[in-house]
């Protein structure tokens, strides 16, 4: 089940990964793979409701999308793939919030005006630009958990919330990220680091900043998420995760496969050219520290 237009599984490379490892489960298993979006209209919930499917796959929607109670409805397996929590379904992902505070101290190093670029507050999907002290209701949990942890990743030394900017982009699209960008560089305050919420965002923004004559990480740092296929070939600083990985075990659980391992997924921070050098970064989590010094270089 996808929060999204269908086109959105084809065309966006994470979500595409992340249906992969789904398509992998669902072939080892001789099993077929229904893609159900949902569009906001009144007919989501019979759809779901009355798919003809053994279990369901939940791509990350919002806290208040109401064909999460149909499909908890259904009373057959089912899983949500990063949130959000409840109706007794289990969520597969990463700890989103450690995470951004990881790729958030790489991406803020030495700046001293911070951008987010992130995704969605609510299905409303509107486009605007925040700050750190503004009253924002993020109902994505992916978007709320991030945006968190780049706040915490700001302020930890002392620094403001106000300087913190978030600017919400509507879709999560390489053309948006690269308008909104565009604009904010051309205003009276541009931002000298920007920690984008995908890859898709951050190469928008890394076309911008080529538009605008910015030297990359000098004049302006940008990191992303996700580490994609286009990530290292562009030098671009990321959060690596494995959401093929995460699509075979959502599998496995809505299938009712055996697993053996926690719901809580790997992630880990890859730099490249696209960040400042800063004086310790924190470089790997998976769970809980292995350790007293797991997890920081």
């Amino acid at each position: 089940m996808l929060g999204e237009r269908l086109t959105y599984a084809f065309e966006d490379p994470q979500a595409a990964r992340f249906l992969a490892g789904v398509a992998d489960v669902c072939a080892a298993e001789g099993v077929g793979l229904a893609l159900v979006p949902i569009t906001g209209a009144r007919t989501d919930l019979r759809r779901v409701a009355e798919a003809a499917v053994d279990g369901y796959v939940v791509w990350t929607t919002s806290d208040d999308d109401p064909v999460l109670d149909a499909v908890a409805g259904t009373g057959l397996p089912a899983v949500i793939h990063a949130g959000p929590e409840g109706r007794g379904m289990p969520v597969v992902g990463i700890d989103d919030r450690a995470a951004a505070v990881a790729i958030g101290r790489v991406a803020f190093a030495r700046a001293r005006r911070p951008l987010v670029l992130g995704f969605p507050l609510d299905r409303g999907r509107v486009r605007q630009l925040l700050n750190g002290n503004d009253k924002t209701e993020a109902r994505f949990p992916v978007t709320r958990r991030r945006w968190q942890g780049f706040r915490d990743a700001w302020t930890e030394a002392g620094r403001p919330p106000d300087q913190l900017r978030l600017a919400v982009c509507p879709i999560n699209h390489g053309a948006e990220g690269e308008a909104f960008v565009g604009q904010l560089l051309a205003s009276g305050d541009p931002p000298d680091a920007i920690a984008a919420m995908s890859d898709e965002l951050a190469l928008g923004a890394l076309r911008a900043a080529a538009t605008a004559g910015r030297r990359v990480p000098e004049d302006l740092a940008v990191t992303g998420w996700d580490d994609s296929d286009a990530a290292a070939p562009s030098g671009l600083t990321t959060l690596a995760q494995s959401l093929r990985e995460q699509g075979a075990y959502c599998a496995r659980v809505a299938l009712g496969l055996p697993v053996t391992t926690p719901t809580r997924r790997e992630w880990h921070v890859v730099v490249r050219a696209t960040s400042r050098p800063a004086e310790w970064t924190v470089l790997r989590t998976a769970g809980p520290p292995r350790g007293p010094r797991a997890g920081t270089a």
